[in-house]
């Protein structure tokens, strides 16, 4: 772990590290950004940068599985540990519980350094409420210079868990980055790793430290300065994969139980807010708090065109009927609601007008806002925007939407159905040690 002490010897580190204190986006240019559709487009992609990686590989995943697809990039992993690469794999000790022993029996005798992030021990592991917050992120940094970030898991696009194989991969979505962006993304990674092994990690340091107001400016004061460059010789270790003549503004965000706990919820909302033209959401989990939901409401009734894009196939029931609940609200606000219909919808996409987009692990609904370790992109670029548009433009093609309501007024079963989820919601983040509204 790193030196974060407020002497000078720790000023090279904290001005490397100064993005953690902020508690919004802090966009960086010059960074390249590929979009990815599925494991079929990512795989393949992290395949070949793992095994070109010179010095290091970190990677963090909630869920594991050696069938199918996801089979190549653990192989992938083991290779680049046995020809001497430090690889770094934390996972979730929910998300991988059912990954076979022998996996990562595997994974550790290549070489791998492998560590389980909050392992469950037993079924009544689950009874603990501190369990209940896990690393949902999926991030990968190679290099240090080259980083993917989404939505999916290392599991096969046609292959789930609870329902076994399908003939229409899963929609997810994922990107390849390069650039000053990757700085944050391979803090939080490693960061990932260091609290599962030993419990706690550089971001305890900043956090103490932070707590002296002065500390605080000094901090912002050393962001202004350093302004997350990358070094010239950083440069060359970018994949060709990712290079662009038109470099793009990014900035990484995520969600924490430290500095960054409403850093995703409120950047959505601004974007929100300030739509002018149109939202588009993807998401498989969709119970956002009250703030967003007004959000979406007045976007619509402004004249911003606000379209979900939610499962039509369900895999977890609750989760469909919370989200179910709120159809009948915002239809009559003017938000259309479509459900996707050839296969199990994973994707965590928000889209606002010709140039803001983000894409990364964090659904819109209580466990991914207030509860989990998340992590997004935020990319600012027309040209980006334009080629996630076209693609979710299919996506809503293959979707049906959900006719709007005739009448105003709520049912009885509606109403008593929207106040029971309200207070289930409520009673599990209380449980989980959330205060205040959602």
């Amino acid at each position: 772990m790193m030196d974060l002490l407020p002497g000078e010897s720790s000023a090279h580190a904290l001005r490397g590290l100064a993005w953690y204190g902020q508690r919004k986006p802090v966009f960086t240019g010059g960074n390249q950004v590929t979009l990815l559709k599925g494991a079929t487009e990512q795989f393949p992609a992290l395949c070949t940068c793992i095994d070109a990686a010179t010095r290091s590989v970190w990677m963090a995943t909630y869920l594991v599985s050696s069938v199918g697809q996801s089979h190549s990039v653990l192989q992938a992993l083991m290779r680049a540990a046995r020809r001497g690469i430090a690889v770094h794999f934390v996972v979730d000790g929910v998300g991988s519980r059912d990954a076979p022993d022998a996996l990562w029996r595997d994974l550790e005798e290549a070489g791998v350094k492998l560590v389980v992030y909050r392992p469950v021990r037993g079924l009544f592991g689950l009874l603990d409420t501190a369990q209940w917050r896990r690393m949902h992120m999926k991030l990968c940094v190679i290099d240090d210079a080259l980083g993917f970030v989404g939505g999916i898991n290392l599991i096969d696009d046609r292959y789930d868990l609870v329902q076994g194989w399908s003939s229409n991969p899963r929609l997810d979505y994922a990107l390849q980055v390069g650039g000053p962006a990757v700085m944050p993304m391979a803090h939080t990674v490693k960061a990932m790793w260091t609290r599962a092994a030993v419990g706690r990690d550089w971001r305890d340091d900043i956090v103490h430290w932070m707590a002296d107001h002065r500390s605080m400016k000094r901090l912002r004061a050393l962001w202004q300065k350093a302004r997350l460059r990358l070094p010239p010789g950083e440069q060359k270790h970018l994949s060709a994969a990712t290079a662009t003549s038109a470099p793009m503004r990014c900035a990484f965000i995520l969600r924490d139980n430290l500095l960054q706990r409403r850093t995703i919820e409120r950047t959505a909302l601004q974007a929100i807010q300030h739509a002018r033209t149109r939202v588009d959401i993807i998401t498989p989990y969709f119970y956002p708090a009250r703030a967003l939901r007004h959000a979406l409401r007045n976007a619509a009734k402004r004249g911003v065109t606000v379209r979900l894009l939610l499962q039509g196939k369900v895999d977890y029931r609750i989760a469909a009927i919370a989200a179910r609940v709120l159809y009948h609200d915002l239809q009559l606000h003017g938000v259309r609601i479509f459900e996707y219909q050839p296969a199990l919808l994973h994707a965590k996409v928000l889209c606002v007008d010709d140039e803001w987009a983000t894409i990364g692990s964090s659904n819109l609904d209580p466990l991914s806002l207030v509860l989990n370790l998340e992590a997004n992109l935020v990319v600012r670029d027309r040209g980006f925007v334009r080629t996630l548009s076209a693609a979710l433009a299919r996506d809503f093609a293959d979707s049906a939407e959900i006719a709007a309501p005739l009448l105003r007024q709520r049912s009885w079963m509606t109403r008593v159905r929207r106040s029971t989820i309200a207070w289930m919601a409520k009673t599990y983040l209380r449980l989980a040690g959330v205060t205040g509204r959602y």
